[in-house]
């Protein structure tokens, strides 16, 4: 088996046929993706953690805790509340297993 440094093959080959473990890594994977997206549109936005909760009537440790991996409780109220303040479209999309986006 020829050496690879890529973490998704990796993963795979840890994996192997394990529906369960697969599922969870891939909801962590939406976990981590979706924390980093919003990470992202805060910091691109120049806006601090508390400035980007004062724009959504929230307080600072609900943004950390959203772009915070581990965090599991991300809703899709909440990812409009960011999106509008961030004068940001929110595109939710079904796609097939195969090309979901890591």
């Amino acid at each position: 088996m020829a050496k690879t440094t890529d973490a998704l093959k990796i993963l795979d080959r840890i994996t192997g046929d394990d529906p369960e473990l697969r599922e969870l890594i891939q909801q962590e994977t939406v976990n981590v993706h979706v924390a980093r997206l919003i990470y992202d549109a805060r910091t691109q936005a120049g806006l601090t953690q508390e400035e980007l909760a004062e724009r959504i009537g929230s307080k600072q440790p609900v943004i950390a805790r959203l772009e915070d991996a581990d965090y599991e409780g991300h809703s899709l109220t909440m990812l409009q509340r960011i999106a509008e303040a961030l004068d940001l479209a929110l595109d939710i999309r079904f796609v097939p297993k195969e090309h979901a986006a890591t």
